[in-house]
């Protein structure tokens, strides 16, 4: 199943590269959802190309009830990103990759922080697949709108965090 986003913060890619590695504003976002952020770490310098791995505990509150029983009230994901350094103009690119403790799983995206004069564009294109025999396609189905919201939560928050930090 296929994710795409694509939104435009006025501020300069830095900036919003530095909100999207911000330790506080991972948190934030972890508990505006009603997780949590368990750990943080960065390998390498940011300015350049390095790593991330967050790991965060959500609530599965809003997964269908056949989700829930099979998965427990709460999952445990891990979100490893690895950074390209800055392209000439600015410009950067991310891999992302999420793991989901205990359920079936696969989520790969590739997000570009786009410099367009002052300001960023985020465009988000990746993958949702699940290993599961015959029911992989809609376990990966029903993931894939949830997966895209969590995602898109960190775009939409970051203009929130800017503006206020």
């Amino acid at each position: 199943m296929a994710l795409s986003a694509s939104t435009t913060l006025p501020h300069s890619v830095d900036r919003v590269a530095a909100v999207f590695v911000d330790e506080d504003f991972l948190r934030h976002t972890s508990e505006l959802v009603g997780g949590s952020l368990e750990s943080f770490t960065i390998d390498g310098d940011p300015a350049g190309a390095f790593s991330t791995t967050t790991v965060r505990t959500l609530p599965t509150t809003r997964l269908p009830d056949i989700a829930r029983k099979f998965v427990g009230e709460s999952l445990t994901v891990t979100q490893t990103e690895q950074w390209e350094a800055p392209a000439a103009d600015g410009s950067r690119a991310s891999k992302i990759a999420l793991k989901v403790s205990g359920a079936p799983l696969d989520v790969t995206a590739v997000q570009r922080l786009v410099a367009e004069g002052a300001n960023t564009r985020i465009e988000l294109e990746g993958n949702v697949s699940s290993s599961v025999p015959f029911l992989g396609g809609k376990i990966a189905d029903a993931a894939e709108p949830m997966v895209g919201k969590a995602l898109n939560i960190q775009s939409q928050q970051a203009q929130a965090w800017l503006e206020s930090h």
